[in-house]
């Protein structure tokens, strides 16, 4: 038997060439999986190695059992075997021989006894949520998906603000890790239902694939877990678990901006790992891949491989369509004119509409009052108030027609008639005078017109208010309206 300075040694050149081999760009792979272990015996041509755990174990032998056979064949010639001792509860070990007819590379059969995750996967406050990340024995994981079943395809609203981001969601869920929508990231501002609709992808793939792992998580909670794996001296198994995903589903990425560098090293170590293997990631952001500060660079080009999809503020018909889709799944009526007036004037995002809805509705169950137009203006006032409400081209052609009886969509007509020309003129004079919208712009929105025509629009405007008194009045009381 040789002495230990000569199994040391030779596991000394066996890391030296392992980690040449596996070269700088896979420095925290050598690091996670190669430092740990500890050489503890050469026997003859078998060196003997401990590994911190089974899982440990059963990852080195499916991923790196053809780097090990060389380097050691190359140690200690073409007869070198490996044998592993494996640290078990209790702090005892267990012999692992690889005797088959090769030196190594058959897993053992491990027992069915249920393994807790090393780390808390839940909220530290509430200890009845059960671990979602279970395992019965070492191949088998059954992941609970952390989904939020409310948020489905089936009421996640589509319109022209999101059409993009839900039409590749859908063909995502179908064929997960298939498409060249992989990742799919999700990006908008706030309340735009990014959230929404990374769940509903989840749960859509769910229901097609149901054999097949869906996580969702926080980016902020797997920062969390990745310290707690970190403190516990377990990350190795918290990464393997991450790997073991089919779909996996991180939200908020740009929580890790300008922090947690070890919690995206270890991302991206899970990211390639999945990618390669084709199991799907969806990923959500308040900004697209490329405006991300804070990211590595290397984490903001794995980003970018595949489908990057906005969602923009809904238009009044989508607002509409959300507030309908939200009245019918709660049961409630409510009039049109009231759910029109509440889809104009609130148009920040959808979880403000939402809300709006909400405080309406609770106004008049409370106070036992009916929905009314009167009572959703007051109700809308106080809450725009204090939102600071925005005009938009869509809200002045609303007054503008509804002031002369008109329907709205008569100003995106090409109709000659004196009504309609003089209500399109005066919904573009309105809209440069109170947005912010180019002339370009206006035009696009009001019958598709070019900028001359809207230059032309605001200074008939401005005349016949001077030398019209009729005309002067309704440019003088339309005003009054938008700033109600």
């Amino acid at each position: 038997m040789a002495t230990a300075k000569d199994y040391k040694t030779v596991w000394a050149n066996c890391l030296k060439t392992i980690k040449e081999t596996l070269g700088k760009s896979n420095e925290q792979i050598y690091k996670e999986w190669f430092e740990p272990i500890v050489p503890i015996q050469l026997e003859d041509n078998t060196l003997i190695i401990q590994v911190p755990s089974e899982f440990f174990y059963e990852w080195l032998e499916e991923h790196y059992v053809n780097l090990l056979r060389r380097t050691i064949r190359y140690e200690l010639g073409p007869k070198g075997m490996l044998r592993y001792s494996i640290v078990v509860d209790g702090g005892g070990i267990s012999d692992k021989p690889i005797t088959t007819t090769l030196p190594w590379g058959s897993k053992q059969p491990t027992d069915n006894k249920p393994k807790e995750m090393p780390f808390n996967i839940n909220n530290d406050n509430d200890k009845h949520i059960p671990n979602p990340l279970i395992i019965p024995g070492i191949q088998k994981v059954k992941i609970e998906s952390q989904l939020n079943s409310a948020y489905t395809l089936d009421n996640f609203v589509e319109g022209e603000c999101n059409r993009l981001a839900r039409s590749a969601g859908f063909a995502v869920a179908k064929d997960p890790g298939r498409t060249a929508f992989n990742p799919l990231m999700l990006y908008g501002g706030v309340g735009l239902g990014k959230t929404h609709l990374a769940n509903a992808i989840g749960m859509k793939t769910k229901e097609i694939h149901p054999k097949l792992t869906v996580l969702y998580v926080t980016s902020e909670r797997f920062l969390q877990q990745y310290m707690e794996a970190g403190r516990t001296g377990s990350t190795n198994d918290f990464i393997n678990y991450y790997t073991l995903v089919d779909v996996l589903i991180v939200d908020d990425i740009q929580f890790w901006a300008n922090k947690a560098s070890k919690t995206q090293e270890a991302f991206f170590q899970i990211f390639n790992h999945l990618h390669q293997q084709k199991k799907q990631i969806i990923i959500t952001s308040d900004k697209a891949p490329s405006e991300l500060s804070g990211l590595e660079p290397r984490l903001i080009s794995r980003l970018k491989w595949g489908l990057a999809a906005d969602l923009q503020v809904p238009d009044v018909d989508t607002r509409m369509a959300i507030l309908k889709q939200k009245l019918a799944s709660d049961g409630i009526e409510m009039p049109e004119n009231v759910i029109e007036y509440i889809a104009y004037n609130i148009n920040t995002n959808v979880r403000e509409l939402e809300g709006a809805l909400v405080s309406l509705i609770a106004q008049s169950s409370l106070n036992r009052k009916q929905i009314t137009l009167d009572l959703a203006k007051q109700m809308v006032d106080k809450f725009v108030k204090s939102t600071s409400r925005e005009i938009t081209i869509d809200y002045i052609q609303k007054v503008v027609c509804d002031y002369f009886n008109l329907p709205v969509d008569s100003i995106q007509s090409r109709t000659r008639k004196r009504e309609i020309v003089q209500a399109r003129q005066l919904t573009m004079y309105f809209a440069k005078k109170m947005t912010k919208a180019s002339l370009a712009v206006i035009g696009l929105q009001c019958g598709n017109k070019d900028h001359a025509t809207v230059l032309h629009a605001c200074k008939t405007v401005s005349n016949l208010a001077e030398t019209d008194k009729q005309f002067r009045y309704w440019v003088d009381d339309l005003e009054k309206r938008f700033k109600e």
